[in-house]
């Protein structure tokens, strides 16, 4: 292997954001999580993360685009020291450890919005930090890594649609979607919503009516996809899905002017509001980008002319885009941890 600080161009990964299609949730865990069943996909939104050698003597962050936080605590960071601590001395570079690494972020997925965007920026950070060191994980290692770095990291090794269970560490690859990709319309208001807040809304009661009924949802979905389902039938099912999210009531509870924009924005589009992960965004699923596109303009229409309530100081940001078929699952050799249907 070549001494990484002798590289002549930086490495590039994109990292996806994900739509979780279904949310439900099983029950607490003696750990203080939530068990959850919930089917997940990748989507063609991604932010872009470039590595190059560091001239000083510590990992450094630049961050372009959309306000990621504080850059201290940012999982890019994190991901790369862990990865550091894991590789040890099996790294080419000086003194046998691994250099620091000068990281550029250009953040597009929307923050703190259910879309997993600081979450996938890790998983990115773990890969790029091995390609830009020289440096190899086995496929159980880089599990570890990415449990230890957030429930919502696993997912993004899987490459692809997958079936999310435990506390998001037990990954199933799914069969990517026939045809073509569908369209996706992401609307997220400038509200914050912390997913501890929710889970904690949740634990103390504030659920949705019919018990149950998100985890049917799901387990019918994962079965579905794991038949062959098409984009086309997926988006047919919009309805179903929009409800499959155990969640959505205590997101609505933490901040309830999302009532009316999401009453708004179906009145406007006239289809079925979903929400991912623990939002706030607001999802619709059309069946192609264009579409998806043509919608995403009648939005800032309705905004521009005080047909759609604005929350927070700022406008939504507005991102059409698509599921991504994803390459599938990388093979580990925990098959309990991450498998392949």
């Amino acid at each position: 292997m070549s001494d990484p600080t002798n590289r002549l161009a930086p490495v590039v990964r994109l990292a996806p954001a994900k739509l979780n299609l279904t949310l439900a949730i099983v029950g607490p865990r003696p750990d203080g999580y939530h068990a959850l069943h919930s089917v997940v996909v990748p989507l063609g939104l991604t932010d872009r993360l470039s590595f190059a050698p560091a001239t000083g003597g510590r990992d450094t962050l630049h961050v372009a685009g959309r306000d990621a936080g504080p850059i201290a605590e940012n999982l890019v960071l994190h991901a790369i020291a862990a990865t550091r601590r894991a590789v040890g001395t099996r790294s080419p570079g000086p003194a046998g450890t691994p250099p620091p690494l000068a990281v550029r972020l250009e953040k597009r997925i929307p923050v703190a919005a259910g879309l997993g965007g600081g979450s996938s920026d890790a998983a990115a950070a773990i890969d790029g930090a091995l390609e830009a060191w020289g440096a190899e994980l086995e496929p159980a290692e880089r599990l570890a890594l990415a449990i230890g770095l957030g429930s919502d990291v696993p997912f993004f090794l899987a490459g692809g649609p997958a079936l999310i269970e435990g506390r998001g560490e037990r990954v199933t690859s799914l069969a990517p979607l026939r045809g073509e990709p569908p369209g996706v319309l992401l609307v997220t208001p400038a509200v914050a919503v912390r997913t501890p807040d929710v889970f904690a809304a949740w634990a103390s009661g504030i659920r949705p009516p019919g018990a149950c009924a998100a985890r049917a949802s799901s387990e019918h979905l994962a079965a579905e996809l794991r038949a062959g389902l098409s984009g086309t039938d997926l988006v047919r099912r919009s309805a179903v899905l929009a409800a499959a999210n155990d969640l959505l009531s205590a997101t609505l509870a933490l901040v309830p002017e999302l009532v009316a924009f999401r009453r708004a924005l179906a009145r406007l589009l006239g289809r079925p509001i979903g929400q991912s992960g623990s939002g706030p965004t607001c999802l619709v699923l059309y069946p192609s980008l264009v579409e998806a596109a043509a919608a995403a303009d009648l939005v800032r229409e309705a905004l521009g002319a005080g047909r759609l309530p604005r929350l927070g100081m700022d406008d939504p940001a507005i991102e059409p885009t698509t599921i991504a078929a994803g390459p599938g699952a990388k093979a580990a050799s925990d098959s309990t941890m991450i498998r392949e249907e």
